[in-house]
């Protein structure tokens, strides 16, 4: 096991803790030496750690690092920075998920350009905030041209629209959030003031009176918010803040592989909302339509335009949820499937997914930038009334400058350099499920659209049982939900396998809009969006997954007989 301790051997130098001390740390250096010295090191320790070679993960285990990390008292006396960097290096870096290896396909989270590096010691050094421009004023400026990229991107307004509105201070295209959550949040809210106005003196508007209120005063019995089966969990953490609770986040399902809202389905829940609120006395309000531009999951996208047709019939505010596949409208083949995005009246989106920025930046984008005044607030302290403070309009106080990070991604890469990563992401995806289709012991559990793929190992004796059992599933509803139990606990343990074994990883989850549903299924996920990434690596991994597969399911039977799928078992 690797040493638990620092540098065994070497003891730090002891810091006298006085006021002349602590000022030379907030005074950058006369010398540019000593500073420059030390962020050699540090980019030394961050070039050691991408070329170091191994595995995904570090050999020591989480109890291990427990061990390392728990001083439960704050460090009372001063230690030299070298010290403390040697320790990051040696405790922290070593030990951190190397999420640019390109066998590492298992989440969002993937390789960024190198020079994003540099620009975080820029965002950090400037320590600028964004709330308020006596504290972000350049800055300021910089958030409102790249919030006008972005709104661009999304409804393509005429020039002339974004000539006046680029850098007018009294409302806002977008905000800029510390992450998607935050976006979906902001999104909600403005939802949620739009559904619930205020009426003169008799009522104040919902973020001053609250939702109870609202509901009363309007004579609604509860509001609600539409969404897929697919949507992701911060949807239902809006509801739970905003006050709608999450009883109040109605999940519709979707299409089997397709992973799309069932329109029908959408319609039939609400008629089934309309007669509970004819039995009730009261109606309910549909604060919020929910579509998805890439499904964290699946990475599937909603028909976005008959949502938006659905969305004005109701009346109620509608919203796509774009953190993943936003970044894709960058490039024309991609943008077409998102058709109907640009009827959305708030659209939120990643920089940390596919601008391929670091974590985490978050955005929404509003259609009608008037919109942003359900979000308006001040104080007399830093943003004030009439002042131009991007702060009025969002709901996070203090951020950091962190969209100089897409800002100048865009700049130096450009719409045609991200459109031949997306090619690239394209067709590893495509290669991926093709390398599934065509393995007897795999099988392709979704439709991929964006860069997303879900598939499991199944045994050839039972992938061909299943095949004969899904000609008839109702008949043969007890043995198919037997194999299916049988193969959730294989995939569990392949994937708890490939995690140890770390020459590659994939993630998992459990779905139920595969042909097996109602039945959850485990599936294995993969991200194929890192440009490092190539086609042969891919062969490799699923190669990898087989061996694994075979040996565990031959575990497997010399562990006896397994209820429920003896017929599988007698298949030749």
């Amino acid at each position: 096991m690797d040493s638990l301790k620092l540098n065994l051997g070497y003891t730090p130098i002891e810091v006298k803790s006085t006021p002349e001390y602590m000022k030379k740390l907030f005074i950058m250096p006369d010398s540019s030496d000593r500073f420059v010295e030390f962020g050699v090191h540090l980019l030394d320790m961050i070039h050691d750690f991408f070329k170091e070679k191994g595995g995904i993960h570090s050999s020591i285990s989480l109890e291990d690092l427990g061990k390392i990390f728990n001083n439960i008292e704050i460090p009372r006396k001063p230690r030299l920075i070298k010290d403390v960097l040697e320790e990051i290096k040696n405790n922290i870096i070593k030990h951190s998920v190397k999420v640019s290896n390109p066998y590492y396909i298992g989440h969002m989270t993937s390789a960024i350009p190198y020079f994003m590096i540099l620009l975080e010691m820029i965002s950090v050094s400037l320590n600028q905030n964004q709330v308020k421009i006596e504290s972000a004023k350049a800055s300021s400026f910089v958030e409102r041209e790249f919030t006008c990229w972005i709104h661009k991107l999304i409804f393509n307004k005429p020039d002339a629209f974004y000539r006046k509105n680029i850098q007018n201070h009294r409302i806002a295209l977008g905000n800029i959030t510390s992450d998607g959550s935050l976006a979906n949040l902001t999104a909600l809210s403005l939802a949620t003031a739009k559904a619930f106005p205020a009426d003169g003196n008799k009522f104040k508007g919902v973020r001053k009176e609250g939702i109870s209120r609202a509901l009363d005063y309007y004579g609604y019995r509860q509001g609600l918010f539409l969404v897929s089966r697919r949507g992701h969990y911060s949807l239902c953490k809006a509801a739970a803040i905003l006050g709608v609770g999450e009883n109040g986040v109605r999940y519709v399902s979707v299409k089997p592989y397709t992973n799309k809202m069932d329109t029908d389905k959408l319609l039939e829940t609400v008629e089934k909302i309309k007669a509970k609120d004819k039995v009730e006395g009261r109606p309910s309000k549909i604060i919020a339509l929910v579509g998805i531009a890439g499904t964290t999951e699946t990475g599937n996208i909603d028909d976005l335009e008959s949502l938006a047709e659905i969305a004005k019939e109701l009346n109620t505010h509608y919203h796509v949820d774009a953190a993943w596949g936003g970044g894709a409208l960058l490039t024309e083949s991609i943008r077409k499937m998102l058709k109907g995005i640009e009827k959305a009246d708030t659209v939120t989106l990643d920089a940390h997914k596919l601008l391929y920025a670091p974590n985490s930046m978050g955005m929404c984008m509003f259609r009608n930038p008037e919109d942003s005044r359900y979000l308006y607030h001040t104080s007399n302290y830093i943003i004030r009334k009439g002042s131009v403070d991007q702060g009025r309009f969002t709901i996070e106080g203090s951020r950091p400058f962190a969209c100089l990070k897409p800002w100048a991604a865009l700049k130096i890469i450009g719409k045609t350099g991200y459109g031949l990563i997306f090619e690239h992401a394209t067709k590893l995806q495509k290669h991926f499920s093709t390398l599934i289709l065509k393995d007897p012991y795999f099988e392709l559990l979704n439709q991929p659209e964006l860069f997303i793929t879900n598939y499991r190992f199944v045994p050839l004796e039972i992938s061909r049982r299943l095949d004969i059992l899904m000609k008839n599933p109702s008949a043969n509803r007890e043995e198919i939900t037997a194999i299916n139990h049988v193969l959730n606990e294989l995939n569990i343990e392949l994937h708890k396998g490939i995690r140890e074994k770390d020459t590659s990883f994939v993630s998992r989850t459990r779905l139920e809009s595969t042909r097996y549903a109602p039945r959850k299924v485990v599936v294995l996920r993969a991200v194929t969006v890192n440009p490092n990434t190539e086609e042969y690596m891919l062969k490799k991994i699923l190669a990898e997954h087989r061996d694994m597969g075979i040996k565990l399911w031959e575990s497997m039977l010399k562990k006896g007989p397994m209820p429920g799928i003896r017929k599988a078992m007698s298949v030749n």
